[in-house]
Order: structure tokens, then sequence, then C-alpha cells
């Protein structure tokens, strides 16, 4: 398998391109669906993802098939097979396999018949090269034989080895297919391109831009998270797509808002070197320029799920301030910050948003201990509580909630150090009852 971009290019010049065994390839669930293909005829190959990362060597995640039967004769052969068959699309062409508890999504090859830009209408095909035409990316169109055999037919190799995202065909045509293809064509650019973007695909992303808002909020949600989360290893960071999709009016038309890429790659510089993965969400957080309830409006677009739409809201507009430069009180101070928030891995998100808005250079040293300071969250819970209270013989009502929150403002300016005893003592002599 090529380890480089020259090993890349050298093969996608050779008249008969292979990929060499890789593991989910000769894995025995993976024989065992070609094989039940086979038995019935249906030719089959691994397609998309899987190839194009194998080929650089990245990790695959997902295992896509693509065969010349249909997909109620593909249904009929897995469960000959004793294969476990879900119809998961079937009207589109699309079954699951379940072999070995791995899914493996089987796409029958087809072609487009016509397209509203959201979703096109298709009828099966078995010619390889017209499913592969109906593909966004060069990249995207490969294909291989259960052993290994790379099918090429729009240079997606020699696309990958120069990290040039390239449409097949007319840039134009795909991106009016399917308007998702825009934020598909910045995504792609981010994780595999190098150098200056294609022209055309920017051309045609740039002309079609206005049709991003026709877009469901789920689709651009899945697109854009992917693009904030580019690894840091990528030519292209998140920031620097983010920006380009700025400078040329895409984001206008998706999230007017999310200008501030400055901060967006502190964030991911920060993140790096202290070793934190990459999180969407709070990426996003750190890219808006916005207030609670611009924030809200940024998590109904993109249809957030209500702990996600929280969690921005929190992030854009924080509920306490973190002193996360060192002082003498410091620790004080983060403990106070902490016990406020309640909440480790969002005191964390605020500590790394509050470390990117520091001036000048990036210094770990203080991000570091503030975060240290998650560690002490479980021992962050007031002695006492009401009923202990109701023991001593206070009344119900607004003074005992008052008591309560006056002993818990004392046990908190003493850095939380008083125990259960010094607690109670502390009720008593607030003289708010008599015993």
């Amino acid at each position: 398998m090529p380890k480089s971009a020259a090993a890349g290019q050298d093969r996608a010049m050779t008249a008969a391109a292979r990929l060499d065994p890789q593991p989910w390839m000769t894995a025995p669930a993976s024989r065992a669906v070609f094989a039940a293909l086979a038995a019935g005829g249906a030719d089959a190959r691994f397609v998309g993802g899987c190839v194009r990362d194998a080929w650089l060597g990245r990790p695959v995640k997902d295992i896509d098939i693509a065969t010349h039967a249909p997909p109620d004769r593909v249904m009929a052969l897995l469960t000959a097979a004793g294969l476990r068959a879900i119809p998961t699309g079937i009207a589109h062409g699309t079954v699951t396999a379940l072999s070995d508890g791995q899914p493996y999504e089987i796409t029958t090859l087809r072609r487009d018949v016509d397209s509203d830009g959201r979703h096109a209408r298709v009828v099966f095909t078995d010619d390889w090269e017209e499913d592969a035409a109906r593909r966004d990316l060069t990249m995207n169109a490969l294909s291989c034989t259960a052993d290994g055999v790379v099918h090429d037919p729009f240079g997606g190799l020699a696309d990958l080895a120069a990290g040039r995202v390239r449409f097949v065909g007319d840039a134009m045509r795909r991106v009016t297919e399917d308007v998702l293809r825009l934020l598909r064509f910045f995504r792609f650019y981010a994780h595999y391109g190098r150098g200056a973007p294609d022209a055309d695909a920017l051309a045609a992303c740039v002309a079609l831009a206005p049709r991003l808002p026709t877009l469901s909020g789920e689709r651009v949600r899945g697109e854009l998270f992917r693009l904030l989360t580019t690894p840091d290893a990528a030519a292209n960071s998140a920031a620097e797509v983010w920006r380009l999709m700025i400078d040329h009016g895409v984001m206008t038309h998706l999230l007017p808002s999310a200008t501030r890429t400055h901060r967006l790659a502190r964030l991911a510089r920060l993140e790096h070197d202290l070793g934190i993965p990459a999180d969407p969400t709070r990426r996003l957080a750190a890219v808006l320029d916005a207030d609670r309830a611009e924030s809200l409006r940024v998590a109904e677009r993109l249809r957030l799920s209500n702990p996600e739409r929280d969690r921005l809201a929190a992030l854009t507009e924080p509920p306490v301030a973190l002193p996360i430069h060192a002082t003498e009180h410091q620790g004080t101070a983060l403990r106070q910050a902490l016990y406020r928030v309640g909440d480790a891995a969002l005191y964390q998100d605020l500590v790394l948003l509050a470390a990117t808005d520091a001036p000048g250079p990036l210094d770990l040293a203080d991000p570091r201990a503030a975060l240290a300071v998650a560690a002490d969250l479980p021992t962050l819970r007031l002695p006492i509580a009401g009923r202990d209270l109701l023991a001593l013989g206070v009344e119900r009502g607004p003074a005992l909630g008052a008591l309560l929150k006056r002993v818990e403002a004392w046990w908190i300016a003493g850095d939380f150090q008083a125990d259960r005893a010094a607690c109670l003592d502390q009720a008593r002599g607030f003289g708010a009852f008599e015993a």
C-alpha cells in the first residue's frame, strides 16, 4: 500500500492499480458477504471512502460495497447465506448486511434521472462507470475488487496524490444536483487537500452558495461538524478552510456570525498541544461572534440536540469568568468557578476558550493548571442540606433557604475547607433561629 503521495501517484499511472490486502478486506466477515453475492452471480466491489482512505494509509471506518444486483436480489442472496439483511434504504438501492456483527452497506449501481438540488431520482444500472459518474468527487469514485484491483475511471488516484479535491465531471452540474456537495467540497479540501483549491470547484461553490439555506439543518450540521474537527495534521486547518468560505461569501448564506477564525485556530492549537480531542460544539462556540440569543438561533439552524444547544449557549455566554492566569489566589478563584459551573466537562471547555482569548502567545502553563482543578469537583459539595437545618430547629420557609445560602457563601469563601461540623456550628452562629 502506498505510504506517501509520490507512491500513490506512481500507482495511479500503472495500468492496473492494486491495493495491498487490508485486514477489513480479508476479514472472514467481509469474505462471507462477497461469497454470498458471488454465489448468485452478483459482481461486487468495495467503493468510496474505504478504498480512498486505505490507499492513503488512513484508518478505514465504514465499509461500503456496490453491486449490479438489484436490492431484492441482494436481500435474497444474503438471507440464503445465513447473513442478516436489513432494507435500510431499499427504495434507493441500499441494503445493510450484518456479518459477524459488522455492518456492510451494499448499494445497487445507480444513475441519476433528475434532481431538485436536494434529492435525486435514480434508476438501477449494471454499468460501473455510470454509477461512478454520479458520485461527487473523483477520490470518492474509486472502487476495488475483493482481491484489491482498483478501478479509477476519473483520475481519483492522481488527485489523491496531488492533494487535489475535484468534482467528477462538470463542477456546476455536480453541485446543482445536490447542494450539500458544496459543503462536502470544503470538508474534503480540509481533510485531503493541499495547495490552492481547484478553481472550477471553488467557482461552482461560490456561485451556488445562495442555495445553502434550502438544506436541512441536520445535513448542514453533519458536514460543518466534520469540517470543524479536521485533524491538526491536515494540510489545511479547519480555521483556514473556514476563512476561505468567509472570504468567498459562502458563510454569508450559512452562519454569518461565525467569523472568529483566529480564535478557532488558537483553540485547535491549544487542544493539540494539551492532548485534548477536538470537539465540534466547542470549536463552533469558538468561531461564533455571538451572544446567547444568537447561539440559540445557530443551534436551531443546525438542529442541534438539546444538550448541544445548551452547551453552545453556555460557551458563547459563559456563566462565570475563569481567571486562568496565575495569581496568588488563583486556585481558590478557579475552584469557586468550578463549583458554580458544576460540570467538569463544561469547565474544561470554558478554560480552553478563556485561554484562547488570552492576549499574546499561547501559554500552556496557565490552562494546564486550571484544567487540573477540575479533579476537585467531586469534593466540592456543601456538607449540609436543608434537613440538617430543620434538625437544628429552623422552620420551613424562606428563612431556611436564606440560612443555607448564607452558610454556603461562608463555606465557599473559606475555599470549601469547612466540614459538616464546622458548617453546622456556623449556622448556629448566624443566629437565624432559636434552638
